[in-house]
């Protein structure tokens, strides 16, 4: 087993939480703590879990990867929201959404990894 920080999906996972860090930080103070913060939490939790999945296995690794599926749609949901309020800007909108997706189809191949039977011996 890798370390977590090693994993692809933490690299990017890592990436995307330092963007998002910089599109917070340039966001109008009104969006801030009301849309900023949700999609700050949501990248932070994605890298939480990503540690927890690769220190489980089965149908735990399952349920955290799930839920990093979960929050990886709602860091999306937050983006966009940002972004039709005008409180995030286009190029890093668009970054950002490509990190997500990327995140969420690793995840989704790690998921489907995880739950594919072992061979018979």
């Amino acid at each position: 087993m890798a370390i977590h920080t090693q994993l692809p999906i933490h690299k990017t996972g890592s990436e995307l939480l330092g963007l998002v860090a910089r599109i917070h930080a340039q966001m109008p103070r009104g969006y801030k703590r009301s849309v900023g913060d949700k999609i700050i939490g949501h990248c932070s939790e994605m890298l939480d879990l990503m540690a927890l999945a690769n220190a489980t296995k089965n149908e735990q690794r399952a349920k955290h990867i799930q839920d990093i599926l979960k929050h990886n749609r709602a860091a999306t949901v937050w983006l966009r929201v940002g972004f039709d309020l005008r409180a995030v800007s286009t190029e890093p909108w668009s970054k950002s959404i490509q990190m997500l997706d990327n995140v969420g189809k690793q995840a989704s191949g790690w998921l489907n990894k995880t739950r594919e039977k072992a061979p018979a011996a």
